[in-house]
């Protein structure tokens, strides 16, 4: 891998497409509501990396538990491995645009998600 950024982004599906966001995948365990899957543009809907149903209904989008939530998370991750590798696969060759549905742009899974795979892609360099 070279020494630039890896491109993972994160995109509020309600928002609608942004540009250059190269592979576009939604990462909710549930398709969100009201948006068909020609609005998404998702190319992939990986529920697998998605949260648990317990720990998703746990955190409730409350901010209060917010740490305790990326905590959880990350041991999540740790042990899903298949789903991380896919999208690591994907990072390492192009922009990887993670999609969500939550209405808090600074609590939910892909906020996690995100930072969990961009640490994962610096040990690798």
């Amino acid at each position: 891998m070279s020494s630039r950024e890896p491109a993972i982004r994160i995109h509020r599906i309600h928002d609608g497409p942004a540009p250059g966001g190269g592979m576009r995948v939604l990462v909710d365990r549930l398709w969100p509501r009201g948006i068909t899957k020609e609005r998404a543009g998702a190319q992939l809907w990986l529920k697998e990396v998605a949260p648990s149903t317990a720990l998703r209904k746990w955190f409730g989008h409350d901010p209060a538990r917010w740490d305790e939530f990326r905590r959880r998370y990350r041991a999540e991750l740790d042990d899903n491995a298949d789903a991380v590798e896919r999208l690591l696969e994907i990072a390492r060759r192009a922009p990887l645009t993670l999609l969500y549905s939550a209405r808090d742009e600074d609590h939910n899974q892909a906020v996690v998600l995100a930072g969990y795979l961009r640490e994962r892609l610096e040990k690798e360099s």
